[in-house]
């Protein structure tokens, strides 16, 4: 038998096969996701960098209502110092307009910011669950190939009635395969996972000083 991957490929059992193909198919979505949210994390990163600077002038400047305007842009939907802007002001206006006292507004304005802040985080760990499961689940996946191939193995002595290695070699190739790939996959969608947590981590802790700062604007604007 030759060792090259179409040949073990086809020497391989139907299970081994499925096995294959459920781990290919886990580690395209892997990638996916790691691209996917790449792609969103980058466009709050540059919503943010935008907006903040123009949030930051229009609340120093006392200019809530206009801050709030814009941070409800649409432009800004996905903007995560932006939707936290918007619910400082929105709960801080509100609560002024219904004669609150100012330590209440100050703190319906801090849990607007959390509610959002919580809501925007729910945004940012879309399909990292997915990617926990695939990286712990594949190894156990690949083991299923893994009993094909001892299966193969021990089908092939019986057959020649010999334990000689030229009776086990394809058995054994597909077990290691199927092996090799689960613990592949599991590595690649573990690496996604962490990098990707890394990021939400970051983000949460921008929306964290974001909230800080409208809250020390409107005191700073209560005592001018």
């Amino acid at each position: 038998m030759q060792f090259g991957l179409v040949e073990m490929f086809q020497a391989m059992s139907v299970l081994a096969k499925i096995v294959s193909f459920i781990l290919i198919g886990l580690s395209v979505i892997s990638i996916y996701l790691l691209i996917e949210r790449t792609m969103f994390y980058a466009k709050a990163k540059n919503l943010s960098k935008a907006a903040a600077p123009k949030l930051s002038e229009l609340l120093k400047t006392g200019q809530i209502k206009e801050a709030q305007v814009m941070a409800s842009k649409k432009e800004y939907q996905n903007s995560h110092l932006a939707l936290v802007v918007k619910a400082a002001t929105t709960e801080f206006l509100e609560g002024k307009e219904t004669g609150l006292p100012f330590e209440q507004q100050l703190e319906s304005a801090s849990r607007g910011c959390d509610r959002a802040a919580s809501f925007f985080n729910q945004r940012l760990k879309k399909g990292l669950s997915v990617l926990a499961t695939i990286a712990t689940s594949s190894p156990f996946i690949g083991l299923f190939g893994t009993i094909s191939g001892i299966i193969n193995a021990f089908k092939g002595m019986a057959a020649t009635g010999s334990g000689g290695i030229a009776a086990v070699a394809s058995g054994i190739a597909e077990a290691l395969v199927t092996t090799a790939f689960g613990i592949g996959v599991a590595i690649i969608a573990l690496w996604c996972y962490n990098y990707l947590s890394t990021r939400t981590e970051t983000y949460d802790a921008e929306m964290s000083n974001m909230t800080s700062q409208v809250i020390d604007f409107f005191v700073r604007k209560q005592a001018k």
